[in-house]
């Protein structure tokens, strides 16, 4: 087992990055921060806004709105509000049913943890603008500081991967518009830390949306119960049997935790943008089989498709039992653009699964798993082999999908995946009025962040 790096002059490693964390303001930011995180803020309500139209939101929606609570912070689309825990709950599950919002680097998804939180807390306060982007800043950088300090592998922690450390960047954001202190920062982050959960088997059911929807939620419940005076464990990264402890326990590193901030993690290496609206992983071979197609001129020639990828076994799903199912598999996405020469929304549809060209090629698909290849999805691999009717067999390797870690985003192809979203519920009109506030938001008095708000919930 590797030691624990703990730097030697620290007493209370929670009080230490607490005091951190509460000494960033906006001022921290420079120009390219706050793009980048404007960039990702309007990617988050954009995914959001197409999410919305999806059936677990609207189940969520109803459900949240039947608890009748006070009305201060909107729904996404569904033209009410409610509390700001409720809010955050359901714009989280709109924002991650997609599977279609930015990655940190190590990978997880940090929007729908934070965002949703920074927007329905800063419409109940009537904060700026400008505070709503820093918690938003602030709740990247600790989930970002959390996965590199603990250098986990894919697959070994317990959870759901948000489920275990967007608790604590969302738990940020809601603290940073709470204004509260080191010390109660400490408390929401050790409240935060038991609320902790999301089983990773539920990866393809309705479920998963709820995972970062309950993190949400979870985070600024702990911030507010701090606030009212609500304690927890002083030093709940440090303690046995603590957060560390409990999911970490082969390696953390405090030093990495303590370099909050320097520089920001959403801005080096930033995010990976998804440009396709599924699993990151699938996304290597979305982008090797749409590499195929300038061989494959009718699918119906395919007589054999041959996936060779790293281990990643919960992406290995070669009859997937529905169009969401579909989003984490390997065989289905790598169908899909072969099939259609595109991967969308429409893509995971019921329908779309069990078409029959669909259902054909993916009796041709094999997959190989090669446990020497890097899961890591900032150098992994994959590979697709066609073999056509005329005897000639094609292959494509993908190892960096476009939007990916250390890339330049094309802002083209940006501005289309968000409009596109934001045209799943609202009118061109419309769209043009959001993207002109998102992209002022740094700079909007409270009363600008309310009209934001309005025409988001309508």
């Amino acid at each position: 087992m590797n030691q624990t790096t703990v730097s030697p002059l620290q007493e209370s490693r929670t009080a230490t990055i607490a005091a951190l964390v509460c000494a960033v303001t906006h001022d921290a930011f420079d120009e390219t921060a706050l793009s980048a995180a404007k960039l990702l803020i309007a990617d988050g309500i954009a995914v959001a806004v197409a999410g919305s139209a999806e059936q677990a939101p609207r189940l969520v929606a109803a459900h949240v709105r039947d608890m009748g609570c006070r009305e201060a912070s909107s729904v996404w689309s569904f033209g009410f509000r409610t509390a700001p825990m409720q809010a955050a709950y359901a714009n989280a599950v709109a924002m991650h049913v997609l599977d279609f919002e930015p990655m940190s680097s190590p990978p997880t998804h940090a929007l729908s943890l934070t965002l949703p939180v920074a927007l329905a807390l800063g419409e109940a306060l009537r904060t700026t603008g400008r505070e709503i982007v820093t918690a938003c800043a602030k709740g990247f950088e600790m989930q970002g500081r959390v996965l590199l300090a603990s250098s986990h592998d894919r697959g070994s922690l317990p959870f759901h991967t948000p489920g275990v450390v967007g608790v604590m960047g969302s738990a940020v954001a809601a603290s940073h518009l709470l204004g509260l202190d080191a010390k109660q920062l400490a408390n929401a982050l050790g409240i935060a830390a038991s609320r902790c959960a999301g089983l990773s088997a539920n990866t393809g059911s309705m479920v998963k949306c709820t995972h970062c929807g309950n993190v949400a939620a979870a985070g600024l419940e702990a911030a507010m119960l701090s606030k009212r005076g609500f304690t927890a464990h002083p030093d709940i990264f440090g303690a046995d049997h603590g957060y560390v402890h409990t999911f970490f326990p082969k390696h953390f590193d405090y030093d990495v935790l303590f370099q909050f901030g320097k520089p920001f993690r959403f801005v080096d290496p930033g995010m990976a943008v998804k440009f396709f609206p599924s699993k990151y992983p699938t996304h290597f071979a979305i982008a090797a089989a749409l590499a195929l197609r300038d061989v494959v001129r009718n699918p119906d020639d395919i007589v054999r498709v041959h996936i060779d990828t790293p281990e990643i076994a919960d992406a290995d799903r070669p009859q997937p039992r529905s169009g969401l199912e579909g989003k984490f598999s390997f065989q289905y996405t790598a169908a899909a653009a072969l099939l259609d020469g595109r991967v969308g929304i429409e893509s995971f549809t019921e329908d779309r699964r069990f078409r029959d060209d669909m259902v054909r090629l993916l009796a041709k698909i094999e997959l190989m798993r090669d446990p020497t290849r890097s899961r890591d999805t900032s150098n992994m691999q994959v590979s697709i082999s066609v073999t056509l009717r005329d005897g000639t067999t094609h292959k494509r390797t993908c190892d960096h999908p476009p939007g990916s870690w250390g890339h330049p985003i094309d802002r083209n192809m940006h501005n289309a995946k968000v409009r596109s979203c934001l045209g799943v519920r609202f009118s061109n009109d419309k769209i043009e009025h959001v993207l002109e506030l998102v992209g002022a938001l740094d700079r909007l008095a409270a009363d600008d962040v309310q009209n934001l708000m309005a025409l988001l919930r309508e």
